[in-house]
């Protein structure tokens, strides 16, 4: 067994212990393409998102230089068909090109473009050690195909994890990334080699081959990323099955896991949740934001500074709970071209920032992390912004809102229409609603927001219901447009709008607002049930 060449099955028999989600089923997909012309895959997808799990797991099934059965065979993929005439019939090349970079970094070099003889030399020595032996002449694809010749026909399963990691790396260094790209391009789009030497080739990365031709050296392969995963969908991350499963095991909160780390959407699958943050939550008994910063989720602040036809407007109104139209057709796949606001909401998605629906075609912020991570990072390195400020108020009025301070209330209302994402001509409660969203938009996550709420002897403008473990009181919001904000509070009491929150009596706060129109002043009054 080598390092990079027929690597064996320890990196897979570290993760499938009593922990592991069963995620096997994926292998089947792979094994429909073996050795026909689809045989090449690309799979994008956020950071987090178990790319180097699927990847080790592939090389213990395929790799023909160790015997699997005892980690698979009571595993989903066991019962396909296909599952004894593939495992562990291949060579497999196994590259992790993160790891080529940290070391090529580690040595104090600056430039990437050592990288493809680094991992030529590597495969090089790998298949030495393992007992093949070189022609005088062979280059290393003459060395792979006679590689092939000597173990019976035994064709090689690439999996190169991160395989995009020298594209994003390396943005600035064109040579670079051709020497890269030309030993991709001398692997898989070769007709003296490709068709004798590769059986399957499975590739992950965080963003999608470029639509402009310059990654024309894997343009042979099918791609599966967030937006169009095909037949990767539910392996993407966990389903709501298992993620109930999980918390069963493991003595947590459903209710808390869901609103912490579910909210992605993929094609036919309605509730996909973050792999990674679910099992840091497992480990530690905790939910908070696992997130960790990487360079590109650095660039976050980056991107939503541009402002492209409202950006960020558009973005307080996602953090406000709100959804958002995309056109993800014109993104360019990468992280510097950028012309719409729709090109910086695409990679948003690719990140895992927002989440996209395939049939509406809009964006939101999908859990409670995710949205935490835009406050903190938007608040980081913009906070001179009236939109920043915004947040930061709602902060504020929140605090008010709890403590009962109602003309710190009133007064904030006042300032929150003078800012340009509200209206700022009233002509019914609609739009005093609108004034609400973003007086209560950072909240969002602590409570969910519903507006129109059936409940008592009527509908309830709006009601914020505390999340799980908040320990916040829930609150009925009535608002009035040229009457009283007593008399909100008296609608709310008279026709029992509270009786929807049964589960929080004793900690229900009421809170009238008015609007007068020949003052122009909001008025606020706040009581508990």
């Amino acid at each position: 067994m080598g390092t990079y060449v027929n690597p064996g099955n320890g990196a897979f028999k570290e993760i499938a212990d009593e922990t592991y989600i069963d995620k096997t089923g994926m292998i089947a997909v792979i094994n429909q393409s073996v050795g026909t012309k689809n045989k090449l895959s690309c799979v994008s997808r956020p950071r987090r998102f178990g790319k180097s799990w699927a990847a080790k797991m592939l090389a213990a099934y395929y790799d023909c230089s160790c015997d699997s059965n005892d980690l698979f065979r009571d595993k989903i993929i066991a019962s396909n068909r296909e599952y004894e005439a593939f495992l562990n019939q291949f060579n497999v090349i196994y590259l992790d090109i993160s790891g080529f970079i940290s070391e090529i970094r580690s040595s104090g070099q600056t430039s990437l473009s050592g990288i493809p003889e680094m991992i030529k030399t590597a495969i090089w020595k790998d298949l030495n050690e393992s007992g093949f032996i070189p022609g005088e002449d062979d280059t290393l694809n003459d060395y792979l195909l006679r590689c092939v010749r000597e173990s019976e026909g035994r064709q090689f399963i690439f999996i190169i994890d991160e395989w995009d990691a020298v594209i994003r790396e390396a943005k600035n260094d064109k040579s670079a990334q051709t020497a890269y790209l030309n030993l991709l391009r001398g692997w898989f789009k070769n007709s003296n080699f490709t068709p004798k030497a590769v059986g399957a080739a499975y590739m992950t990365g965080i963003l999608p081959i470029k639509k402009d031709g310059t990654q024309s050296a894997i343009s042979d392969f099918i791609e599966y990323t967030v937006l169009e995963p095909g037949g990767f969908a539910e392996y993407t991350g966990f389903t709501e099955k298992e993620v109930k499963e999980i918390c069963k095991k493991n003595d947590l909160s459903f209710e808390e896991i869901k609103a912490w780390y579910d909210g992605y959407e993929l094609a036919g699958i309605a509730s996909v949740y973050n792999p990674f943050s679910v099992m840091c939550a497992v480990r530690d008994k905790k939910c908070r934001s696992y997130w960790t910063p990487t360079s590109a989720a650095e660039g976050l602040t980056d991107y939503i500074k541009m402002d492209f036809s409202g950006l960020q407007e558009t973005v307080a109104n996602l953090i406000a709970g709100s959804e958002a139209e995309v056109n993800t057709v014109g993104f360019q796949n990468d992280l510097e071209r950028f012309k719409t606001k729709d090109d910086v909401f695409t990679l948003l998605i690719h990140l895992g920032y927002l989440t996209y629906d395939t049939e509406q075609r809009t964006v939101h912020i999908p859990n409670k992390e995710v949205r935490e991570e835009f406050i903190n990072f938007l608040t980081q390195d913009v906070v001179d912004s009236s939109w920043i400020r915004l947040i930061e108020r709602s902060k504020k009025i929140m605090s008010d809102t709890l403590a009962r301070n109602e003309e710190a209330v009133a007064a904030a209302l006042e300032e929150i229409r003078g800012e340009q994402y509200a209206p700022q001509y009233y002509n019914n409660e609609q739009s005093l609603r609108a004034i609400i969203k973003y007086a209560y938009l950072a909240v969002i996550g602590n409570y969910v927001k519903v507006e129109e709420m059936p409940s008592g002897k009527g509908i309830a403008d709006v009601v914020f219901v505390p999340t799980p473990f908040s320990r916040l009181p829930a609150m009925v919001v009535e608002l009035k447009w040229n009457k009283t904000s007593g008399g909100a509070i008296a609608q709310i009491r008279n026709k029992k709008y509270t009786a929807v929150l049964k589960p929080f009596a004793g900690n229900i706060l009421l809170v009238g607002i008015n609007y007068d129109d020949s003052t122009g002043k909001h008025s606020c009054l706040i009581e508990t049930a």
